[in-house]
């Protein structure tokens, strides 16, 4: 795997990691899947979900992200959540 490669997937773990922090759940972050929705049965993120999750990813990787990282960003899946998380930390398309 490359150098990308393992930056993407550090920062897809840590996306899952905050996700199954901020809903509460019983589960290993590896567990969730990349298409899983943000709010649906098992995930239930909110807009005040998201700031706190801004500061954890920020702890979480290391890394200063940009304070408007989430906003005009709409959000259905993990997949996207990590896709922009990925962008703001440089390691994205």
């Amino acid at each position: 795997m490359t150098a990308a490669g393992h930056r993407t997937a550090a920062i897809s773990l840590a996306v899952k990691r905050v996700l199954v922090l901020e809903s509460r759940l019983p589960i290993a972050p590896e567990q969730l899947s990349d298409s899983e929705p943000l709010s649906g049965d098992l995930l239930r993120i909110n807009s005040l979900g998201f700031i706190g999750m801004l500061i954890r990813l920020e702890d979480e990787l290391e890394v200063t992200l940009p304070d408007d990282l989430f906003i005009g960003h709409t959000f259905h899946t993990v997949a996207d959540l990590i896709d922009v998380v990925a962008r703001g930390t440089g390691a994205g398309p």
